[in-house]
C-alpha cells in the first residue's frame, strides 16, 4: 500500500475527533509555551536594551578611566570625535544627616556630573523640576529610599566627604540607571564642580571616570573603538558603544533565559511522558482496528504511516497551540512584565524564540510517540483475539532505537547551540536523563514491592485491592512516578539549591564576613585609624592593605583577551595591592614570594584558581594599567585566595617597590562584635569624613534580595513543569477510569460497599503519590549536592521543610487527580458494565 493509503485512512481515523488527545495536547502545548514564553521575553528584553542601547549608556560611545580623570590630550581627542562630551564620575560614598546631635549615615553610590549630562533621555524628579535647577548652588537629588532612610525631605542639608549639599528632589527616572550596572547603595546625583575640597576625588581615592560622547551621524562604531584604544589603550582607557549599553544586564539576562530555557525543556520533558502515555492508550483502543487492516492486507509500513501522519498532525496542532500561547501571553501582559523590570523592553512576535520553541516541541514529539507507534505496527490479525498490546515486545526493530538515538543527540545538540553553553547544558540534559532512569527503576521497584506487600494485607482488603492495583499489569505507576516525579526532581532540586544558597548567605556568611569594609582610607589616615580599632576590645581581628585597580591589558607580550577569551578577570578594572611578605593568613601553592627589600624588575603573585583557568604559568608576563602607566610583571608565585568568605582579596598581588610610589589609598576589614559596630562607624566616619563604610550585612542583604528574584523566576519555571506533571496525571486517570468501572463493578458484585472501594483508590493514589514524591526528594537533593559541592563549592545541608512540601505535594497532586476519576466508576451499575464486557 502507498503513502497516499495511509493519509486516507489516517484523515479517516482524525474524523473520530479529539477523543483521548486533549491531554496529549495540552502537555504539548503547556511544554511548548513556557519555552515560547521565556525566548519571548528574553527576546524583548535584549531588543530593548539594543534599541536603548544609546540611552542606556549615556551617548552612542563611553570612554572611561579607573581612579583619574582624563588627560588633556584624551580630551582633546574626544572633543574632536564627538559633537557632544559629558564627564561623569561615579564612585561609593557616605551620605550623613545630624539633626539634634545624632547623625544618621547612609550608603550611597553618588554620581557627580557636568552641566551637559545628561546627553540622552531625560531624568525625571518630584517633585518635577529641571536637573540644572535641582543641581545648583550644591544642590542634590538623591534616590527615594535613601532620603527615607535618612527622613530627608527636599530642602533638608546632608554631607558627602567636607561639603555639605542640599536634596532639592528625589529621583523618579534615571535614564541611563540600568547601563551603570549594580550598586550596593542608592543613588545621589550632585555636580562635580562641588565635590571639589571634599576628599573624595583626591588622588588614590576609588572613583571612575566616564566621559559619554555624541558621535556624527554615520561614524562607524568599530572605527571610532579601534582609533580609540590604539592611541589610549595603553593608557587605561575601557571602550564601550551604544551596541552593548549595559554589558552586565545584556550577560545576566541571557544567562537566566537560557537556564529557564532548559528549565522549561524538563516540562516538554514530562509532557512527553503525557504524550507518550496518550499514544499507547489511544493504539491500545485501536488494537482491533490494526489487526483488522492487517486481516485485509495492510502492510507494517502502512499501520506505522497511518498512526504516524495523524499523530504528527495532532502534534502539529499542540505545538502551534503553544506556540500562539507563548507568543501571546508575554504580548498581553506586557505593561505588568515592563513595570517590573528595570530595563527597556520591546515586546513582539519573535520568530527566533518562537522557531526555538517549535523546534524542541518537533523534537520531543518524535521522541516520545516513536515507540509508541512501533509497537503498533507489530500488532497481528491474531490480535483480534486480545484486547492489548501487552504482547508487544519490550524493545522495537533496532532502526526505532537507532532513530531515538539520533533524536536524543538532535535535541541536545539543539539546546546546546541555542543556550551558548554546553557543560551547563550538558549538565541539565544528564540530570533529566538520569532523573528519569531513575524514575524507570523505581516505578518498577514500587510495583515489585507492591505485588511483595499484598500478601501481607490479608484481613485488610482495602489495602489489598490497592497493592494489588499498583502492582498489576494494567496500573498506570509508571506514568504516574515519571510525570509527577520528573517535575517534583526539578522542583526539589531548585527548593534545595535556593535553600542551600540563601542559607549560605544569611547564615553562614556573616559568621566568617567581617563587619565592615571601609575603603578611600588615607595612608597619613591609618596610624589614627587603627589606634581606635586595635584598643577596642569588641574589635577580634583588622586586615588593612594597599589598594588600586588596574586593567590587564597584555599577557606575554599579547592583547590579553586574545591569549585567555572573556575571562571575567580581564572584564574591567581588578582590585591589585602590594606587600613585603606573604603575610600570616597568605598560602603560596606554587612559586616563590620576593626577598624582603626586593626593588628589581615588577614581580606579582597571581591567584591560583584564577591562573589555571586562564592558563597562566609560572614565568609569564602580566602588563596592568594602573593610573594611565603600564607596569609589566613576571608571574613569580600563585597564591590561594578565598573570595567566599567576603574579606579581602586580590587577584593580584606585586612587590611594594612596583607600586608604592603610585597615588594610592588603603582598604580594610573590621571583624567585630555586632553591638559595637555603630560606635566604630560613628567614630571613624566623625573623624574621617572621607572613608567610605560598607556594612557586610547590608551588602548580604542586597545579594539576597536579588538571589530572591532570580529563585522566584526559576520557581515559576519549574511550577510549569509541575503542571505539566499534573496533567499528565489527569491523563493517566482518565485513561485507567475504564478499568477503575470494572474493576468497582467487581467488587460490588462480591459485596465491598462504595466506602471501602473509594478508600482503595485514595490508598493507591495517596501510595503512588508519596512514593514519586520520595524518589523524587531523593534525585532532587542529590542533584542539589552535586551542584553545591561541584559547581557552588560550598557545603551542603538538607533543607528539610522544601523536602517535606515536596512529598506532601505529590501525595495531594495524585490524590486530586484519582479521587477525581473515581466518581464516575463508583456511580456505575454492576450490571450494565459486566454485561457490556461479555
Amino acid at each position: 500500500m502507498s503513502l497516499a493509503t495511509s493519509a486516507r485512512l489516517a484523515r479517516r481515523e482524525l474524523r473520530g475527533g479529539l477523543r483521548g488527545f486533549r491531554i496529549f495536547l495540552a502537555c504539548l502545548a503547556l511544554g511548548v509555551a513556557a519555552i515560547a514564553g521565556v525566548g519571548s521575553v528574553r527576546s524583548a528584553i535584549q531588543t530593548g536594551l539594543e534599541d536603548q542601547g544609546a540611552v542606556l549608556l549615556g551617548g552612542d560611545a563611553l570612554a572611561e578611566f579607573t581612579y583619574r580623570f582624563a588627560t588633556e590630550d584624551e580630551r582633546a581627542w574626544m572633543q574632536e570625535t564627538a559633537t557632544a562630551v559629558s564627564e561623569v564620575t561615579d564612585f561609593r560614598s557616605m551620605a550623613t544627616v545630624t539633626r539634634d546631635g545624632t547623625t544618621e549615615r547612609g550608603l550611597t553610590q553618588v554620581k557627580s556630573v557636568d552641566a551637559a549630562y545628561p546627553l540622552l533621555g531625560e531624568i525625571m524628579l518630584e517633585p518635577p523640576m529641571p536637573l540644572a535647577e535641582a543641581l545648583a548652588d550644591h544642590g542634590a537629588v538623591m534616590a527615594p529610599i535613601l532620603a527615607d532612610r535618612l527622613a530627608l525631605q527636599p530642602g533638608d542639608t546632608f554631607r558627602l566627604g567636607t561639603r555639605d549639599f542640599t536634596l532639592r528632589a528625589t529621583i523618579a527616572v534615571e535614564p541611563d540607571d540600568a547601563g551603570d550596572g549594580f550598586g550596593l547603595g542608592p543613588r545621589t546625583i550632585v555636580r562635580t564642580a562641588d565635590l571639589q575640597g571634599s576628599g573624595l576625588l583626591s588622588e588614590g581615592s576609588l572613583f571612575e571616570t566616564e566621559y559619554r560622547m555624541l558621535l556624527p551621524p554615520g561614524t562607524d562604531l568599530d572605527t571610532a573603538r579601534a582609533g580609540a584604544l590604539e592611541r589610549f589603550e595603553d593608557k587605561g582607557l575601557s571602550w564601550r558603544d551604544a551596541r552593548n549599553g549595559a554589558p552586565g544586564i545584556a550577560r545576566f539576562v541571557e544567562r537566566l533565559g537560557s537556564f529557564l530555557v532548559l528549565v522549561g525543556l524538563s516540562g516538554l520533558a514530562v509532557g512527553g511522558i503525557g504524550v507518550s502515555a496518550a499514544v499507547r492508550a489511544y493504539l491500545a483502543r485501536k488494537t482491533s482496528v490494526i489487526a483488522t487492516l492487517r486481516t485485509l492486507g495492510a502492510t507494517r509500513s502502512t499501520i506505522f504511516q497511518t498512526y504516524f501522519i495523524q499523530i504528527g498532525v495532532l502534534s502539529l496542532v499542540g505545538i502551534a497551540l503553544g506556540l500562539v500561547l507563548g507568543a501571546l501571553v508575554p504580548i498581553l501582559f506586557a505593561p505588568l512584565i515592563a513595570g517590573a523590570l528595570p530595563v527597556p523592553t520591546v515586546f513582539a512576535l519573535y520568530p527566533g524564540a518562537l522557531g526555538e520553541a517549535a523546534l524542541y516541541g518537533v523534537l520531543t514529539a518524535l521522541l516520545f510517540t516513536l515507540w509508541p507507534l512501533a509497537r503498533a505496527e507489530e500488532v497481528r490479525a491474531a490480535t483480534l483475539f486480545r484486547d492489548s498490546l501487552d504482547s508487544a515486545r519490550l524493545l522495537p526493530a533496532r532502526r526505532y532505537v537507532l532513530a531515538t538515538l539520533v533524536l536524543v543527540a538532535l535535541l541536545v545538540g539543539s539546546a546546546t547551540l541555542f543556550a551558548g553553553r554546553p557543560g551547563l547544558t550538558l549538565w541539565i540534559a544528564g540530570g533529566i536523563a538520569g532523573a528519569l532512569l531513575v524514575l524507570l527503576g523505581a516505578a518498577w521497584a514500587i510495583r515489585w514491592m507492591a505485588r511483595l506487600a499484598t500478601p501481607a494485607t490479608r484481613g485488610r482488603p482495602a489495602w489489598r485491592w490497592a497493592l494489588g492495583a499498583i502492582g498489576g499489569p494494567r496500573e498506570s505507576a509508571g506514568s504516574v512516578v515519571l510525570s509527577l516525579g520528573l517535575g517534583l526532581t526539578v522542583l526539589a532540586a531548585i527548593g534545595q539549591i535556593d535553600g542551600n544558597l540563601q542559607s549560605a548567605i544569611q547564615r553562614d556568611l556573616p559568621e566568617v564576613a567581617p563587619s565592615y569594609f571601609f575603603v578611600d582610607i588615607q595612608k597619613d589616615q591609618m596610624p589614627g585609624y587603627l589606634e581606635r580599632l586595635e584598643n577596642d576590645p569588641a574589635v577580634s581581628r583588622i586586615d588593612s592593605a594597599p589598594m588600586l585597580r588596574g586593567i590587564i591589558t597584555r599577557i606575554n607580550g599579547q592583547p590579553a583577551t586574545e591569549v585567555v577569551g572573556e575571562h571575567w578577570v580581564l572584564r574591567g578594572d581588578r582590585g591589585v595591592t602590594y606587600s613585603e611578605t606573604p603575610g600570616a593568613r597568605t598560602t603560596v601553592t606554587a612559586g616563590e614570594w620576593w626577598p624582603e627589600g626586593y626593588s628589581g624588575p615588577p614581580q606579582v603573585g597571581f591567584a591560583a584558581e584564577e591562573a589555571e583557568e586562564m592558563g597562566l604559568k609560572l614565568g609569564d608576563t602580566l602588563t596592568v594599567n594602573i593610573l594611565g602607566r603600564d607596569i609589566t610583571a613576571t608571574i613569580t608565585s600563585f597564591r590561594e585566595v578565598d573570595f567566599s568568605t567576603a574579606g579581602i582579596g586580590f587577584v593580584m598581588t606585586m612587590n611594594p617597590a612596583a607600586l608604592s610610589a603610585a597615588p594610592h589609598t588603603f582598604i580594610s576589614t573590621v571583624y567585630a562584635e555586632e553591638a559595637a559596630e555603630a560606635q566604630i562607624l560613628r567614630d571613624l566616619a566623625g573623624k574621617y569624613p572621607n572613608i567610605t563604610a560598607i556594612r557586610v550585612r547590608d551588602a548580604i542583604d542586597r545579594v539576597s534580595e536579588l538571589l530572591d528574584g532570580i529563585g522566584l523566576a526559576v520557581r515559576w519555571g519549574a511550577a510549569a513543569t509541575l503542571l505539566t506533571g499534573f496533567l499528565v496525571l489527569i491523563g493517566a486517570a482518565a485513561a485507567g477510569e475504564g478499568a477503575r468501572t470494572y474493576e468497582a463493578a467487581v467488587l460490588k458484585t462480591l459485596g465491598a460497599t462504595r466506602a471501602r472501594i473509594l478508600q482503595s483508590f485514595a490508598l493507591r493514589s495517596a501510595l503512588l503519590g508519596g512514593a514519586a514524591g520520595a524518589v523524587a526528594l531523593g534525585a532532587g537533593i542529590a542533584g542539589a549536592w552535586a551542584v553545591m559541592t561541584f559547581v557552588m563549592e560550598t557545603d551542603f545541608a538538607v533543607i528539610w521543610p522544601s523536602a517535606i512540601g515536596i512529598v506532601t505535594g505529590g501525595v495531594l497532586a495524585t490524590l486530586l487527580a484519582g479521587l477525581g476519576f473515581a466518581w464516575r466508576p463508583l456511580a456505575a451499575r454492576p450490571a450494565g458494565v459486566l454485561r457490556a464486557r461479555e
